[in-house]
């Protein structure tokens, strides 16, 4: 029996939750049915139990099971079916009040509601007496939310109409997803050469998929996208797409969510097609030659210098303030392109690099290849010589940079071409006492106000080995929270240091336009294959150099971990041998040889020498699909600032309703000069509002329809 008994190693416990149960820790079971009323079971005791709708009992359990460290908090959370934080705000509310901290309170307003009919029909009598929403509120005694919100449901009432008006509209001629009409013949004629373009042909209809984007045209009108192309690239070639269509295709689907030629193949080309007023859109291998066909003419930048000023004309009150940065394309074919660091990935790697200019707002005003190799200090003075031909000779506007600008010597030639310089300020600098800092309040365009911790003083840089100096002003901002101090360094000599504090700050303005367009408008696509021979006399880092350099830092790294262990040596009484001294000696020797080797070796060489197969991914298409892409952004950006005032979210969500509105269906429907566009409701009553307000201010533009003498008409369908 001792023999037998000193066997047991383990002792199995005894079954003892009740059946169904949810094993939690050993000892501890969870049983709970599909009514709501549960318990918890200790070494098959119920210890803690609750009815179905009692949350503070059940809460209670979780939080003592717990405390008591009967089991895991984990565990817990997983077995009642909550979030491990949501276990311990339970646990923090109990620990400060006890089990009143458990109880759930209902969110609102705890009495009954004052909104009455006898109420709305007082508060409607009153507002029809002209009475303002103040007087309404003040004589019914409600507020101002309340009047609005009896307001709306009366103005829903009135909307709602009788099953015979309906059946009246269903009757009006409007057929649900109408085809387009067959534009066969003309497809032929300009096969035969005697069709330059298809002129458009709206398709009326009710529910049209798509037919929402074309909100997009009026904000687009005021870009000029559609006559600056026609300008720059007015070919007259027999087609059956012409010019207009081309380029409309390509801001419908950049609108529609798919940017690239390859998003033509995932959107529908009959729904397309009525956008277009043609049959339908243009095939991608289409697209791609006639694309291919206006690179060939070379005319990207005309295109983008015409769209610029047609931009700074419309909006000139953004032309004070230019932001300029680049931005890094990867590239990831097989051609043997220049590398460039990829600061979002950390990575140097096959890239190509833009410049781009951004005005006041974040717009895309300008943009051009970057040279390989280029800094953003050297960009900077063929930014300012383009932007002089913009704004003209008398005019001198800000250009506002990152540290990648940092040249006192560039600022100083900048501020006598014309030019004021807002920059951060590079390098360690002596941080400013906190007594110098003062409170400064700005107010933006949009009625936020910002309030910033600012210290302003004179200060000068120095260039040129010290020998010459740029005077400027220096302009630190304080967080109080963290007590970073951010230096700010411009030429401008405002009296007030905020507006320059929030220009500089609004920088990321231009940050958030690149990152939108990689998002939505396929920024960093490749959009051509096609590549151009790099100049073969370009000097390039030598790679013997480099291999020279890597070698030598290799052994001299070696040789000073030697002599860290020789010195520690020493220090505990090893003296060193002569047979040591001399292998030193020879290492120090070999050392100098690898350095004279390396110093004879140059620095740099063509490269056509280094790569001889380099080249550079041909810019040309890609330009062109950058200027309608940056004139859609631009345009996209006038409509969310036209809905800010009707939204009360529009500074976080004005860009994703805009996307909502213009993938939502609406009817087309041509009355005498009018092409009437009626959208279906939006997936909430605030945003259908929303867009229908921004739809009465777009049918005041009083905008034609491209190619067409029709006026646009927008209005919204009300919610159900």
């Amino acid at each position: 029996m001792a023999l037998a008994a000193s066997r047991l190693d383990v002792v199995v416990p005894l079954p003892l939750a009740p059946g169904g149960s949810l094993r939690v820790a050993d000892g501890v079971a969870f049983c709970e049915d599909v009514e709501g009323f549960g318990s918890v079971f200790l070494w098959g005791m119920p210890a803690w139990s609750w009815t179905a709708g009692d949350v503070v009992a059940r809460r209670l359990a979780a939080v003592q099971l717990v405390n008591s460290k009967a089991a895991r908090q984990r565990h817990v959370a997983d077995a009642f079916g909550v979030d491990e934080d949501t276990l311990l705000l339970w646990r923090d509310a109990y620990r400060s009040k006890g089990t009143a901290g458990l109880v759930v309170k209902r969110p609102g307003p705890k009495g009954p509601s004052k909104l009455t009919d006898a109420k709305r029909g007082e508060i409607v009598a009153a507002r029809r007496e002209g009475l303002s929403l103040m007087a309404v509120a003040q004589r019914c005694g409600v507020s101002t939310d309340t009047v609005r919100r009896a307001l709306a449901q009366d103005r829903d009432r009135d909307r709602v109409r009788e099953p015979e008006e309906v059946v009246a509209d269903a009757g009006s001629g409007l057929e649900p997803l109408a085809a387009p009409a067959d534009r066969t013949a003309e497809r032929q004629a300009a096969r035969a050469g005697q069709l330059t373009e298809a002129a458009p042909r709206v398709c009326e209809g009710a529910s049209l998929p798509f037919a929402g984007a074309l909100v997009i045209l009026p904000a687009l009108a005021g870009t000029g996208l559609v006559d600056a192309c026609e300008r720059v690239y007015s070919t007259g070639r027999s087609a059956f797409y012409g010019l207009r269509s081309l380029v409309l295709a390509v801001v419908f689907a950049a609108v529609l969510g798919e940017p690239r030629a390859e998003g033509l193949t995932r959107l529908n080309p009959t729904d397309m097609g009525r956008l277009l007023g043609l049959d339908r859109a243009p095939e991608v291998a289409t697209m791609r030659r006639r694309m291919g066909e206006l690179a060939e003419v070379g005319r990207a930048d005309q295109l983008i210098d015409v769209l610029a000023r047609r931009h700074l004309e419309a909006h000139d009150d953004v032309s004070g303030i230019f932001y300029v940065d680049g931005h890094v394309r990867a590239y990831h074919g097989g051609a043997d392109v220049p590398k460039a660091h990829v600061a979002r990935i950390r990575l140097a790697m096959r890239a190509e690099v833009d410049t781009w200019v951004c005005d006041r707002n974040g717009d895309g005003v300008l943009v051009w290849s970057t040279p390989p190799g280029a800094s953003l200090a050297a960009e900077l003075r063929d930014t300012t010589a383009k932007i002089r031909t913009l704004v003209g000779v008398d005019a001198r506007p800000t250009i506002c940079f990152d540290r990648g600008g940092w040249s006192p010597k560039l600022f100083a030639e900048l501020t006598n071409d014309g030019f004021e310089i807002l920059t951060y300020r590079k390098g360690p600098a002596p941080l400013e006492a906190r007594s110098r800092f003062v409170e400064h309040d700005f107010c933006d365009d949009a009625g936020r106000t910002h309030t910033y911790l600012l210290s302003d003083r004179r200060v000068r840089l120095s260039y040129n080995n010290g020998k010459r100096r740029f005077a400027c002003r220096q302009i630190t901002r304080l967080d109080p929270a963290t007590g970073h101090q951010t230096q700010i360094i411009t030429s401008r000599c405002d009296a007030d240091p905020a507006p320059i504090a929030h220009a500089m700050f609004s920088r990321w303005n231009q940050e958030n336009f690149f990152r939108y367009m990689r998002a939505h408008y396929a920024l960093d696509a490749l959009d051509s294959y096609a590549t151009s021979p790099d100049d073969p006399d370009r000097l390039t880092p030598n790679p013997a150099r480099r291999n020279a350099d890597r070698e030598l830092r290799e052994a001299r790294r070696q040789i000073a971990a030697c002599e860290t262990t020789q010195g520690q040596a020493s220090l505990a009484g090893h003296a060193p041998t002569a047979e040591l001294h001399e292998a030193f000696d020879a290492a120090r020797t070999h050392i100098d040889r690898l350095a004279a080797a390396a110093k004879a070796i140059p620095a740099k060489i063509p490269l056509h020498e280094a790569r001889p197969d380099a080249v550079r991914v041909d810019p040309e298409r890609k330009r062109i699909h950058d200027a309608i892409r940056m004139a859609t952004y631009n345009a996209e950006s006038a409509l969310a600032r036209l809905v800010t005032p009707h939204y009360a979210r529009a500074h976080d969500e004005a860009r994703s309703l805009l996307r909502e509105a213009f993938r939502t269906p609406a009817d087309l429907q041509i009355i005498g000069d009018e092409l009437h566009v009626t959208l279906n409701p939006l997936t909430a009553p605030r945003r259908t509002r929303a867009i229908g307000a921004l739809c009465d201010e777009l049918t005041a533009t009083r905008t034609p329809y491209p190619g067409t003498n029709l006026t646009l008409v927008y209005t919204t369908k009300p919610h159900p």
